[in-house]
């Protein structure tokens, strides 16, 4: 199984409050219809900080490479793609191998 962390930063002028909210609830709808996703997890800092890089984490499981590129080309796939475009200023995309160490 692998991971896709997709790290996000919200788009300027979104209050963070509205990213917290579209991050959390309005955003998971895509993750729901996406076809091979194993797990979703959504992350989001628990307070405002104009220092940090990004504000929140979501994190996607798939069985393999293969799984998470048929389901990012779908049409469900590509609208969850544009979505985030039009919510964040930057998004930063990481395939890993996940190891829990304890």
């Amino acid at each position: 199984m692998i991971k896709v962390m997709a790290l996000m930063k919200r788009k300027d002028g979104m209050s963070f409050e509205d990213f917290r909210k579209w991050i959390l609830e309005d955003h998971v709808a895509f993750a729901r219809n996406l076809p091979g996703l194993r797990k979703y997890t959504s992350n989001v800092l628990r307070a405002e900080n104009a220092d940090a890089p990004f504000d929140g984490v979501s994190e996607m499981y798939f069985d393999d490479e293969a799984a998470m590129a048929a389901a990012f080309g779908t049409e469900v796939g590509k609208a969850a793609g544009g979505d985030a475009a039009a919510h964040c200023s930057n998004r930063f995309r990481m395939v890993c191998d996940e190891k829990q160490q304890f």
